[in-house]
């Protein structure tokens, strides 16, 4: 007679990846979304191609060769991603990263190349990647009325969630913010640095206004690396119904692509 094996509680493991456009992260994450190792980081460097050498799928199979084993990969990637494919590459479809000239052959590298299947050649495991934002805001909402998610770090994310269900991507980065420059110009690390934080600030308060007149949120959660920047005070009445998230949300978010069916996942 032979005995079944009987999986380890805490499996499956999930490899999860967090791409952005100053550094790329991972860990792995036990069945409850608990980190069983470490994260490690490498940063982010320009130009940046999809596949080959000194490539996105290159930097990223180093990295996690020192993790360990895992039974599947979930990945953010900072653009439109639908069903594994990525749509937009905003940060590396430039030559020297976010805010230089567009490289047209980096644009044409980039279009529609599938992630997904890029990832499981590498890994050699099966693959989901969503948006980054998306999957940052898998970890954090509560999943009761509207929620939106936005990320502010290299550029500027956003996600949106009705009763914890994750609704079709809309890249607002992109939109028109204020004075002819959209969101992601005007809120992005680059243009942070060169305002100060007390401006910068000034233009956060002035986004969620518009995000609360848009979508009229029950809560609105603010994540990525430059979310411990935001001071609360500056938003008003809002603040009562806005969180600042840890930006590990963005790995941890990584298990929730394996649970349900999300759109576009």
């Amino acid at each position: 007679m032979t005995t079944a094996t009987v999986p380890a509680p805490d499996r499956p493991h999930t490899l999860a990846i967090d791409i952005g456009g100053t550094g790329l992260k991972a860990s792995v994450l036990d069945s409850s979304g608990r980190m069983v190792t470490s994260r490690v980081r490498i940063a982010t460097t320009y130009p940046l191609p999809p596949a080959g050498n000194q490539s996105l799928l290159t930097k990223l199979g180093r990295l996690v060769a020192e993790l360990p084993g895992a039974d599947r990969v979930s990945a953010g990637f900072p653009g439109m991603v639908r069903n594994g494919v990525v749509l937009s590459a905003p940060h590396f479809v430039t030559k020297n990263g976010p805010g230089t000239d567009v490289d047209p052959e980096l644009e044409a590298a980039w279009e529609r190349f599938d992630l997904a299947e890029g990832l499981r050649t590498i890994t050699g495991k099966v693959a989901r990647v969503a948006n980054d934002a998306d999957v940052q805001g898998l970890a954090v909402v509560t999943g009761k009325g509207l929620e939106v998610v936005v990320t502010l770090g290299t550029g500027f994310g956003s996600a949106l969630f009705l009763d914890g269900s994750l609704m079709p991507h809309l890249e607002l980065a992109h939109q028109p913010f204020r004075k002819g420059d959209t969101y992601n110009d005007q809120l992005g690390e680059r243009t942070r640095k060169e305002i100060g934080d007390l401006r910068w600030n000034r233009r956060v308060a002035k986004s969620v206004a518009n995000l609360d007149g848009l979508f009229f949120f029950d809560h609105l959660f603010i994540g990525g690396g430059n979310a411990r920047r935001v001071d609360l005070a500056e938003l008003g009445d809002a603040a009562e119904r806005v969180t600042i998230v840890d930006n590990a949300a963005g790995i941890l978010g990584g298990i929730k692509l394996w649970e349900g069916r999300h759109l576009g996942v």
